[in-house]
């Protein structure tokens, strides 16, 4: 039997092994093309900024932003002050501005009146007395008779040139602010938006008013809007049977809150009670009714951690307040 020398034995042999790897190397993208077309192998998941972290956020943003409103408003009331003293010494200038024109005029007709139609009588007269024998003379007398003119026009636009002066140094202070008040507005405008977009990142469920805590676990897109509403009111005078919009009485505010929100509840509390799912205190979430003492005489709307808001009686505006400070006799779900 015929035998292959060693070295062709070695060859045939790198060459299947290339061809192994070759084939195993293609499988393996395959497969991972595979997995990634099926979402196996993804890149790894940045986890949602918590709501806390977003607050952090917001709090930095303010902490830009409230030396940008003071600044602000400092221009803007400096700028106002300036606008009103260039207005007063405008007015001051315009009256010297006609007095000094009509002073000008006076001379100015003065001469013409001598050069082109020659000495009036007055000035004739001066002029006979005087034997003036040149032209040089008679401009002599001429500018005699003007001197008091020519005095009160000097006077007027001195005064005028010193209002002028005023004004000007006035009129480039009012440009330079007025550009620094459109800067800040500017910046001021960027710093909101900023806000207002960390603001619009927090989840869903989370409420967050001017007025109230910020509320998360709001799963209720009904419960969210009756927050709104409710702490939107805070601040609202009671008022025995008001339902709003400018003051409240304890179920006049519930009502009123989810009335905002597609869901119609009686002005009773009572009524409230029945119109509502029981909802156990350990299950209560935000925008549950939490109705107090035995005759269910009182309700407010919950906002999580133990926190209402709620009409409390005459006297007390619309407010957060805890629910510990009444007996709690049950919570209902709207809707």
């Amino acid at each position: 039997m015929a035998t292959m020398p060693p070295h062709r034995h070695d060859l045939n042999a790198s060459a299947r092994s290339g061809g192994l790897r070759r084939v195993a190397y293609r499988v393996l993208t395959l497969v991972a093309a595979a997995a990634v077309g099926a979402g196996l192998l993804t890149a790894p998941a940045h986890a949602a900024p918590t709501v806390d972290e977003i607050e952090a956020q917001i709090d930095k943003k303010w902490e830009q932003l409230e030396p940008t409103i003071e600044q602000y408003n400092k221009v803007r009331a400096q700028l106002k002050v300036n606008r009103q003293k260039s207005a007063n010494l405008q007015k001051k200038i315009e009256p010297l501005a006609l007095q000094s024109e009509l002073a000008l005029n006076r001379v100015g007709d003065l001469a013409s009146r001598y050069y082109i139609s020659g000495p009036s009588h007055d000035i004739g007269a001066l002029l006979v007395s005087a034997k003036p024998d040149t032209l040089t003379e008679q401009l002599t007398i001429l500018d005699r008779l003007a001197s008091q003119e020519r005095k009160e026009v000097e006077g007027v636009l001195a005064v005028r040139a010193k209002y002028d002066g005023e004004k000007q140094k006035l009129d480039a202070l009012i440009v330079t602010q007025t550009k620094q008040q459109n800067d800040l507005a500017a910046k001021k405008k960027q710093i909101d938006a900023e806000i207002k977009q960390l603001e619009a990142s927090m989840p869903k469920t989370t409420v967050k008013t001017a007025a109230c805590p910020t509320i998360n676990g709001v799963f209720s897109a009904a419960a969210r809007t009756a927050i709104k509403t409710a702490c939107g009111k805070v601040g609202k005078p009671y008022v025995w049977g008001a339902t709003g919009p400018n003051s409240f009485d304890c179920s006049g505010l519930t009502q009123y809150a989810y009335k905002a929100a597609g869901i119609y509840l009686t002005h009773h509390t009572g009524d409230q009670w029945n119109e509502g799912k029981a909802i156990s205190r350990g299950d209560a979430r935000p925008g549950d009714l939490v109705f107090f003492f035995s005759g269910l005489s009182h309700v407010g709307l919950y906002l999580g951690n133990n926190q209402m808001v709620h009409a409390p009686r005459a006297g007390k505006p619309v407010q957060v307040s805890s629910i510990t400070t009444m007996p709690i006799a049950g919570f209902r779900r709207p809707g």
